[in-house]
């Protein structure tokens, strides 16, 4: 690999970085995050949180004057936290990282640090990395690397790191390249048209092959449990605050965003942590670090947004400001339905909902519409693109999608069915589970799957697949999504 292409890159995140300095990172214990902020009368400090973000210790308020800190990464070893400063600069501190802690351990340097698998582990982008807490490193041939690396992050998998790169010529193209090898070699795992589904920021969550991107605008979250492969949307937030970071947790399901707001030339500065324990379907807002006059910006969103009618949503309101009122509007119609903060409404009819969150201040309002938001079948499955059926007068589908801990799957056929089966199968093609194995007469039949294998073993969340088959031939498959 040529050193050249990634000094290419570091000048072009230095000055990305000058305008949005603020980074997250996770610590080795639950509920424990880093991140870079501002403080009353300093532009940038090193923040510490053992509450998920719900309250935050300032750690060093030093930055813009000793080390100028454009990323952080928390070792597994506790109170061990790593930064990078320009020029290429790797700094590591024992305590947490308060003032004076800090010691140089090289001038080889990337952006792009991650926290390794084991203590002591920190990968220096995909050039090298060290198993002695930077002492020494490792270097990487990254033999297939080309174009221009714009981030990385390893995998919980051993060996198994990523690297996201572009092509100046090709603009539209976005790569994702995954290594199985510790970045000896590189191979391309996904590419993505950097407009419509871009793939930006990425954070490993907790299980093998789990991956969240961050990217967008405005800024949407999605989710891979197969190495990169495939991507679900998850999400996405109401614009007015700056989304500025993003990482996964030590739980499953857990998503921290980083989000700021300044104003008047940073005499108005706000921090926020968004965390989630739905794989960012939900969020709890915390107000951690304030200066000023607060930010009215509206956001909500719900952890199941399809169901078979009637079905009952329960919203989920993450707005910031000092709010006094909040008014519902669940169909878009114009007309207020609830000034509840996180209301219930069941909908009765099937079709596209669009629904409005309006909040107000003192003083202003900010509003948050989400269109064809909440999606109503009558069950029948007949509305989903995703069957495929082979035989006429055959009906397949599941409520909840996505679910947890169950969902019940339903199958209509019009004829008797010999020899049937229905089986659960992984994103990889891999059986999973057979819920049945028998003859049925025509008619409805529902069978419940609770999220375990043939074993009686949980399974990790993510797409699986549902088959019926009568006599080896498969009348239907379904997509769903388990979200732990």
């Amino acid at each position: 690999m040529k050193k050249i292409s990634l000094i290419l890159v570091i000048l072009f995140v230095f000055y990305s970085l000058i305008f949005a300095d603020y980074r997250i990172t996770r610590g080795p214990d639950v509920g424990e995050i880093y991140f870079i902020g501002p403080t009353v009368t300093q532009p940038a400090a090193i923040y510490h949180s053992t509450d998920f973000g719900e309250t935050a210790t300032c750690m060093d308020s030093t930055l813009n004057t000793n080390i100028n800190f454009f990323s952080i990464t928390a070792d597994l070893t506790s109170g061990v936290l790593y930064g990078y400063a320009m020029p290429e600069n790797l700094y590591r501190s024992y305590e947490y990282g308060e003032q004076y802690s800090w010691n140089f351990i090289s001038n080889n340097g990337y952006w792009s640090i991650n926290s390794g698998r084991n203590e002591g582990e920190i990968y220096n982008s995909i050039a090298s990395h060290s198993e002695n807490y930077g002492l020494s490193f490792i270097n990487h041939s990254c033999s297939g690397f080309f174009g221009n690396l714009s981030g990385t992050a390893i995998d919980n998998s051993d060996s198994i790191g990523y690297a996201k790169v572009s092509i100046t010529s090709q603009p539209d193209s976005m790569y994702l390249l995954i290594s199985y090898d510790n970045y000896e070699t590189l191979e391309i795992q996904n590419i993505v048209n950097a407009y419509e589904n871009p793939i930006r920021d990425i954070s490993r969550g907790t299980e093998y092959g789990e991956l969240y991107n961050f990217a967008g605008s405005p800024q949407k979250i999605s989710y891979s449990n197969d190495y990169g492969l495939n991507w679900q949307y998850i999400n996405q937030f109401n614009t007015g605050l700056d989304y500025t970071d993003f990482v996964g947790g030590r739980q499953a399901g857990e998503v921290y965003v980083l989000v700021t707001y300044n104003a008047l030339m940073h005499t108005i500065e706000h921090t926020y942590i968004f965390h989630s324990t739905d794989y960012g379907r939900t969020f709890t807002a915390y107000h951690s670090f304030s200066k000023g006059e607060e930010p009215l910006v509206a956001n909500f969103s719900t952890s199941l947004t399809e169901g078979i009618a009637p079905f009952t949503v329960q919203f989920n309101n993450y707005s910031v400001g000092e709010v006094i009122s909040y008014e519902w509007d669940f169909d878009n119609d114009g007309t207020i339905d609830s000034y509840e903060l996180e209301p219930e409404y069941t909908y009765q009819d099937t079709g596209f909902y669009s629904v409005k969150l309006i909040i107000h201040d003192q003083e202003s309002t900010d509003e948050f519409l989400r269109e064809h938001f909440i999606h109503i079948t009558d069950g029948s499955g007949i509305e989903d693109e995703n069957i495929q059926c082979s035989i006429e007068n055959f009906q397949l589908s599941n409520y909840p999608n996505p679910f947890n801990p169950k969902t019940t799957i339903i199958f209509f056929t019009a004829e008797d069915a010999e020899n049937a089966e229905l089986v659960i199968y992984n994103i990889k093609g891999q059986k999973v589970k057979t819920l049945v194995k028998n003859e049925f007469e025509s008619g409805k039949h529902s069978v419940i799957w609770y999220g375990k294998d043939n074993n009686g073993k949980s399974v990790a969340s993510g797409i699986y697949f549902y088959k019926f088959d009568v006599n080896g031939k498969t009348k239907g498959v379904k997509k769903m999504l388990l979200l732990k």
